[in-house]
Formats: structure tokens, C-alpha cells, sequence
């Protein structure tokens, strides 16, 4: 059981102090420029570690690995022009196309403009730190490259349970689900989802900057909360706390709503006589459910897996496929079963003469 132990804290030095090597040349020519150092009584405070004040910041990102940098390189960029393109189109159908006027719809341009705004806070960074050899993040960059992915990060996990909801109200009070669903309650909810994902966010980012740290080589391709806070020259009660809080507001919670949502409409499905109207209502909420799969699997084995030597290198391909594959899947998957999106598409492009056509969510 030692001999396992002391293997593991081995391996996990000898990773960082390869990451060191790495960046020393940059650090050493930097560091005097770019930081303002404290007095002696506080560098005790910190467990006599050398905190300073840092404006500049070193992603490692996949530097361990130079060759891998061409191939993520390409494979991040086409996974990014693929995510605007089709989230931009998703966006201007429902805009454009009289038909997508309904409370699906509007949430679902919300989860559009959501994806857009994540990935860019973070892939443009990344696509040019795997071409450029000084990986660098200035301290307002950094600051601002955090809030936005946990400002959509977390806006993304309410709106989800939203959307759980107006399926609920979809199959399960049909007859009163224009009456339920206004606009003034769909708009409602929209900017709750929005206020409590950057509210929370803004608190994390703004607690998470007033730590002390004493390092500025952050082991990841962006500024990522909990890559910035292993920097930390101490542990910070307060800082635990606002974290676990908000964990709980924003994964365990959405997660029990939406486990309530689909309990009920399950119910409700399973009573529905005819075959046909089994399938459309499965065909309703399916891309939802599929989605929610893909968000929440991805975010609960980032954040709630158990930690060990190669947790980080987990976390960055985790946070690649995080950043990127699930906002690229989210418009295809939503149009891939829905007749009204891919006729509304359709129409757009021109492949079809327009006139209304009426299909089934």
C-alpha cells in the first residue's frame, strides 16, 4: 500500500516538474516584469511558499506531447467551425421560421447561443496556444476566459432543467400546454436560467482570483476554475464552500428536476394506447434526453471523479470533448428526428418552395 503510494506521488512530481522544465525559460525572463512580490511575514502565512501577485499566466495545455499539437490542432478547429455554423443555423431558423415560434424552440436558440458563447471562450485560446510556443494568458484574459465558461457552463445545466420541464407540460397537460407555456412565463424562466448561471459564476470567479497563488504555470489548456485553484498557496474554507454550494444549485438539483420531469412523462407515455402516439411522444423528448446524457455525463466524471496521478491529463481530454463535441452534437441531434427543423432548414437553404408545411415536434 506505501510502496503504491509513494509510486503515485512520484509520478505526479516528476509530471510537474516536467511542466516546469518546460516553461522555466519563459517563467525566469517574465516573472521580474510581470509580478509584485510581498513581504516576509505573508510568505509565512502561505506555508513559505513564494506567492505573488501574477498578470501573466503559462497554459500548459498539451505541450507534453508536441506531436499531438497538429492533429488537436485540426481536430479542435473543425469541431469549432462546425459548432458555429450549426448553432448559428439553429439560431436563425427558429428566428426566421413562423413555425418554430413555440416554447421548445426559444429555449432551445437559448441552448444555441449558450454553445457558441462556451466554446469561444475557451477554443480560440486553445487553437492558438497549439501553434504558438509561448502559451501565455494575461490576468484579465484569464479572469475573463473563466467566467464566461462557468457563466454558460452553468446557465446550460438550469436551462436543461427548463426544457425538462416544458416537455413535462407538453405530454402530460397537453390541452394546456399554450396556456401554461406563455411567452411572459417562457421569457421568464429564460432569464432566471441566465441570471442564476451568471450570478454563481461571478461569485466562483470573483472568490477564485482573490486566492493567493503561489505559481503561474496553470496545467491546462484554459483557465479552468479547478486548474487555477491547485495553484493555491493554501486551502480556502470560503472558497469550498461557495464551490460546493454551487455545485449543488447547479448539478444535483437540475438533475432531480429533470429525473422528475421524465418519471412523469414516462407515466403518462406508457398509458398512451396506440403505438403511433407512444412514438411521437418519445419523439418529443428524446433529443432533450439525449442531450442531458451527454451534458451531465460529461460534466459529473469531470468534476465528481476521484483524483489520482493522471486526473489532469483525464481533465483535459474530458474538457476537450466538454468544450467542444457537446456543443457540436447539440443542433444535429435536435434536427436529426425533428421534421419542422429539418423542412425549416430546408426552406432556408432553398431546396424546398416555401410554404407552410405542418409537422409533429
Amino acid at each position: 500500500m506505501t510502496c503504491n503510494k509513494n509510486v503515485g506521488i512520484s509520478a505526479a512530481s516528476l509530471h510537474t516538474q516536467l511542466l516546469k522544465n518546460m516553461f522555466l525559460p519563459m517563467i525566469s525572463g517574465l516573472n521580474e516584469g510581470n509580478s509584485t512580490g510581498i513581504n516576509t511575514d505573508e510568505r509565512k502565512k502561505m506555508q513559505g511558499e513564494n506567492f505573488t501577485i501574477w498578470s501573466i499566466f503559462f497554459l500548459a495545455g498539451f505541450s507534453q506531447y508536441p506531436r499531438l499539437e497538429v492533429v488537436l490542432f485540426i481536430f479542435s478547429l473543425v469541431m469549432y467551425l462546425t459548432t458555429l455554423l450549426g448553432n448559428s443555423t439553429l439560431i436563425l431558423i427558429t428566428i426566421l421560421d413562423s413555425r418554430l415560434k413555440t416554447p421548445m424552440y426559444l429555449f432551445l436558440g437559448n441552448l444555441s447561443f449558450m454553445d457558441i458563447c462556451y466554446t469561444s471562450a475557451s477554443i480560440p485560446t486553445l487553437l492558438v496556444s497549439l501553434l504558438s510556443y509561448q502559451k501565455t494568458i494575461i490576468f484579465s484574459g484569464c479572469a475573463v476566459q473563466m467566467y464566461l465558461s462557468l457563466a454558460m457552463g452553468s446557465t446550460e445545466c438550469v436551462l436543461l432543467a427548463v426544457m425538462a420541464y416544458d416537455r413535462y407540460v407538453a405530454i402530460c397537460n397537453p390541452l394546456r400546454y399554450f396556456i401554461i407555456m406563455n411567452r411572459r412565463v417562457c421569457a421568464q424562466m429564460a432569464t432566471v436560467s441566465w441570471m442564476m448561471g451568471c450570478l454563481t459564476a461571478l461569485l466562483e470567479t470573483s472568490f477564485a482570483l482573490q486566492i493567493p497563488l503561489c505559481g503561474n504555470l496553470i496545467d491546462h489548456f484554459t483557465c479552468e476554475i479547478l486548474a487555477v485553484l491547485k495553484l493555491a498557496c493554501a486551502s480556502s474554507l470560503l472558497m469550498d464552500m461557495i464551490m460546493l454550494v454551487v455545485s449543488i444549485l447547479l448539478l444535483p438539483i437540475p438533475m432531480l428536476l429533470i429525473c422528475i420531469s421524465y418519471i412523469f412523462i414516462l407515466s403518462t407515455i406508457l398509458r398512451i394506447s396506440s403505438a403511433e402516439g407512444r412514438n411521437k411522444a418519445f419523439s418529443t423528448c428524446g433529443a432533450h434526453l439525449t442531450v442531458v446524457i451527454l451534458y451531465y455525463g460529461a460534466a459529473l466524471s469531470m468534476y465528481l471523479k476521484p483524483s489520482s496521478s493522471n486526473s489532469q491529463k483525464i481533465d483535459k481530454i474530458i474538457s476537450l470533448l466538454y468544450g467542444v463535441l457537446t456543443p457540436m452534437l447539440n443542433p444535429i441531434i435536435y434536427s436529426l428526428r425533428n421534421k419542422e427543423v429539418k423542412d425549416a432548414m430546408k426552406k432556408l437553404l432553398g431546396k424546398i418552395p416555401l410554404h407552410q408545411t405542418h409537422g409533429c415536434l
